[in-house]
């Protein structure tokens, strides 16, 4: 395994931020890793690459214990934190020269870095003369110099506008394709655009970790959205078997949903025939990544 997290507790006083978290990683693996603020993601994050140590349990990242193989964890492991940390003076290969003397790389890893991470339009220019997008480039060029085989990203599209925030994105799947990835993010998009599987944390507890498609499949609930010709009384509508809520969402539309996984819409057209109505649209809807993210995470 890439990454193995086996009951990791941490705690900041009172407040336990982690509560034995248990967890493990494929190489190749593309993994988002989601919760509200507060959940404890930066804190995981934060043990993974050494800069924090765990009260209880044990963390590996390429077979080499996070507390006592500290330096093989730091060469294994490219890391771009939630506040990406840079020398604004410096100039773009400046600044990646000097992080390859850090890691103690080929100067030629520079230019390849630059290439990969798209940077070549704006790699003459001082950090403080990019935009927010392209320093995020830089941060990313920076976690890929040693050319590690685990990606830590806590937040890598924060403050994007939708232009920068897609471009990060394939800059991120591509890198992705030889590496494992562990990205921390609020956009669900991103994840359904980018990764293959989701955990997700809630005070401190592991409350979903499932591939993408896994979770959306599994919901037992349904929801189907349908358009009858005329007005029809809600009470009318509580009749319906199986039925959990329903949202009148625009005139005659309604957004009906079932808790159950038998296929409803048939149910559905009968109802409409029975009650003299007709259905001008019927379609079965899939739940989203924010609406599962929603109820495993509400208090």
């Amino acid at each position: 395994m890439s990454i193995e997290v086996q009951n990791i507790s941490k705690s900041y006083g009172a407040q336990k931020a982690l509560d034995r978290v248990s967890f493990s990683i494929k190489k190749g693996e593309i993994v988002g890793f989601l919760g509200p603020n507060g959940a404890g993601k930066s804190t995981l994050m934060k043990i993974l690459t050494t800069f924090l140590n765990a009260d209880e349990g044990v963390a590996t990242v390429n077979g080499n214990d996070v507390t006592e193989n500290q330096k093989a964890v730091q060469l294994s492991i490219g890391y771009l934190p939630e506040h990406n940390p840079l020398y604004l003076d410096l100039y773009v290969r400046e600044y990646l020269a000097f992080n390859a003397d850090v890691y103690n790389v080929s100067k030629s890893r520079i230019e390849e870095v630059i290439e990969l991470t798209g940077l070549s339009p704006e790699s003459h220019k001082k950090i403080s003369q990019l935009s927010k997008g392209y320093r995020q480039r830089v941060g990313l060029a920076t976690a890929l110099l040693h050319n590690p085989d685990v990606l830590i990203l806590d937040e890598p599209t924060t403050g994007l506008d939708p232009n920068q925030l897609v471009e990060i994105r394939n800059v991120i799947k591509n890198v992705g394709k030889d590496k494992t990835v562990f990205l921390s993010t609020h956009i669900m998009q991103e994840v359904e655009a980018i990764c293959d599987r989701v955990i997700i944390i809630d005070n401190g507890k592991i409350v979903t970790d499932k591939k993408l498609d896994k979770l959306v499949s599994d919901e037992k609930e349904q929801i189907i959205e349908v358009e009858f010709d005329k007005t029809i009384a809600e009470t009318l509508l509580a009749s319906l078997p199986n039925i959990k809520s329903y949202k009148n969402t625009s005139e005659n539309l309604w957004t009906l949903t079932f808790n159950t996984e038998e296929d409803m819409r048939p149910k559905v057209f009968d109802f409409a025939h029975d009650n003299g109505l007709k259905t001008l649209q019927l379609s079965l809807k899939s739940k989203n990544l924010e609406q599962i993210f929603r109820e495993k995470t509400k208090k």
